[in-house]
Parts: C-alpha cells; sequence; structure tokens
C-alpha cells in the first residue's frame, strides 16, 4: 500500500459500569474518556474521534468541548468528531466550534459530518423529520461553502433555501491553516458517496455489520464519481467496532456481555431480535468485529485496509457499559502492539508485490 495507513479510535462517550457494576456518571464518564485520549496521545495512536448523542446511555452531547478538553492534555494527537449530526446543527457554529478546537491543538483538529443513526436531535432542537433529507443536503452545502471560501479576501456568499442568504462573509474564528480537515460519514447510501465526490470530500465508510467487503462497490462508486467530476482523489476510511486483549478468548469474555447490553437496548428501540452469541462469533470470523489478541486484530484491519484501499481505520472501542480500565488497556495495546503490527503486515505484503 503506497499511503501510510492512519489508525484511529473513536467512542461514543458510552455510559460505563464502576467497579461495583453501577452505571457512572455522565461527568465522570466524559473525564475518563479524556484520559482515554491522553493515554491514546501516549502510545502513538494517529487520531481519537468522539460521537455525539442526545440520550442517557452517551454522556456527550457536545463532542467539540470534549475535544477542547482533550487538546489541553494531548500533544500530538489528532481530534475530531465521530460523528457530528450536521442536520439538526447550525453549519456556521460547528464551523466556529472546531475551528476553536483546531486553534487550541495548534491544528489537530477534524470533523466527520453525517446525519447520524440516531434522532433524539431532531426533536430536541426543533427539527422535523419530514425535512430529514433536505436538511443535510443544504447545510452541508453551506459547510462546504465556508471551507471553500472562509479564508479567501472575499469570504463566504451562499444562498439556500432554509435560512436567510450570506453575502460576502467571514466566519470567526479563522482556521490558521486555511483549511478544517472534514470527512462527510456514510452508512450505506449510494447518493451520501456521490455527495462526498461532488463536494471533493474524503469518504469515511461506517462498517458496524457484515464483511467490509461489501463495500467495495461504494469505493468504486466513489473514485468514479471523483473522475467524473474532474476532482482529486481524496483517502477513504472505515469505521468499525472491536476491541483487544492479550488473547482471542479473554477478549471475546471481557467485551461480549456489554456489547450484548448495548446491542439490545438499542436493538428493543429499533425492533431487533435480541443479539446472540452465534452472531457474536460470526461476526468476529466473517464481520466487522475487529475483536482478538492484538495480532489478530491487527491482521484483520490490515485486510480491510487493504481489500478497502483505505488511508484511515478507526476502531469503535467503546461498548456500552465496558469498564473505564478494560478500555485503557485495549488502547495501550492497539497503539503499542496492533498499529505497528499492521503497518509491518502491509508493509511486507507492498514488498512482496
Amino acid at each position: 500500500m503506497a499511503q501510510l495507513l492512519e489508525l484511529g479510535l473513536d467512542t461514543f462517550g458510552d455510559v460505563t459500569s464502576g467497579v461495583d457494576g453501577r452505571p457512572l456518571s455522565h461527568a465522570q464518564v466524559i473525564r475518563d474518556l479524556v484520559d482515554e485520549a491522553v493515554l491514546a496521545d501516549e502510545v502513538g495512536i494517529d487520531f481519537i474521534g468522539v460521537g455525539e448523542h442526545h440520550r442517557d446511555d452517551f454522556a456527550v452531547s457536545a463532542p467539540e468541548v470534549v475535544l477542547a478538553g482533550m487538546a489541553a492534555r494531548t500533544k500530538r494527537i489528532r481530534l475530531g468528531s465521530a460523528v457530528t449530526v450536521l442536520s439538526s446543527d447550525d453549519p456556521i457554529r460547528v464551523f466556529q466550534r472546531f475551528a476553536t478546537v483546531d486553534a487550541l491543538s495548534n491544528g489537530r483538529a477534524e470533523v466527520i459530518l453525517g446525519r447520524g443513526s440516531f434522532t433524539e436531535s431532531f426533536p430536541l432542537f426543533g427539527f422535523d423529520l419530514k425535512d430529514y433529507e433536505a436538511l443535510f443536503s443544504e447545510k452541508l452545502d453551506l459547510f462546504a461553502a465556508l471551507l471553500r471560501d472562509n479564508s479567501t479576501t472575499q469570504g463566504v456568499t451562499w444562498q439556500g433555501k432554509l435560512r436567510p442568504p450570506l453575502k460576502d462573509q467571514h466566519v470567526y474564528p479563522l482556521v490558521e491553516s486555511g483549511t478544517l480537515k472534514t470527512w462527510i460519514g456514510v452508512g450505506g447510501s449510494p447518493e451520501s458517496v456521490v455527495r462526498a465526490a461532488r463536494y471533493g470530500l474524503p469518504l469515511m465508510l461506517a462498517i458496524i455489520g457484515g464483511n467490509p467487503a461489501r463495500f467495495a462497490p461504494y469505493v468504486d462508486l466513489y473514485h468514479k464519481a471523483i473522475g467524473q467530476l474532474g476532482g482529486t482523489v481524496q483517502p477513504i476510511g472505515v469505521h468499525s467496532h472491536g476491541y483487544i486483549a492479550e488473547t482471542d478468548a479473554q477478549a471475546r469474555e471481557e467485551f461480549y456481555a456489554d456489547y450484548k447490553r448495548m446491542h439490545d437496548r438499542i436493538g428493543a428501540e429499533r425492533g431487533w431480535p435480541p443479539y446472540g452469541r452465534d452472531a457474536f462469533e460470526h461476526e468476529i470470523a466473517h464481520g466487522s468485529l475487529y475483536l482478538g489478541s492484538p495480532e489478530t486484530v491487527a491482521r484483520k484491519i490490515a485486510k480491510t485496509a487493504k481489500a478497502l484501499g483505505l488511508a484511515r481505520f478507526d476502531l469503535k472501542y467503546s461498548a456500552g457499559p465496558l469498564p473505564h480500565a478494560r478500555m485503557m488497556r485495549a488502547i495501550e495495546l492497539y497503539g503499542t502492539k496492533v498499529i505497528p503490527r499492521v503497518r509491518e503486515i502491509l508493509a511486507d505484503e507492498t514488498v512482496a508485490a
């Protein structure tokens, strides 16, 4: 693989269990999350993304504030969202908040824009779900205009249907480097893939189930659309669930119960059947659950990276009440064992080719 694969982490700030088995407070979860970012920075992980949710089983509703706290305590790791629900937010405020994180972190901020898989933010902020598609399309168009024109002398001129127009407007603070790295998060919609290509933005595929190779047609579509639009090739990333322990058996034992609790709680809201051990084992063996020893996880990440031509892989390491101490150990193994091994595997394959 010609490009150096970046390896990151994602978390949604899941409410974790304390040593007594009871849920921790949202405040403690957020403090623990900053400690997790500090460790990730120390062990050489490239990126950490923090999700946005507005429900009681996730502690983070304002990821940019958490990222600012991380920025103050880290030195090199890139900091971003996973995902920012642009449809129910204001693009200008999103841009301002991430430009602020970028300033605090000396240029380490990223944003992943998407529509999200939860809809609680829509009624909370006064948006109608019937406008789901229109809201995202128009707000993304405005955000793209900010990326393109805010650092120019003239500023941003833009007009849409859902808010007043802008005329030669600058939005502050200005991004010091002139650009804010922005991805489009896609869960499996061809239209979203083409939209990312149209705006010339990197593509982040959320692969949370099934064989990751099934997303190869989306990668092909993205490259084809970029070519037809006369754009420049942009990075492609993948976000998937996973967990690392010293052995495959230990990883299964430590992760399954908490992963099942998370899956079953969300599934009860969406009409899914209870999550079973057979499904768990199948997803490890054939799907998109990157779980096991460092060697097992490294080989699976390398296989996916090669199959899809990835520039980045982000491991979603949190899972419902999975305790903070276990996540800290998984982060340490990811940085010290998995990442070097993934790069070694890919380098060996490049030489062999």
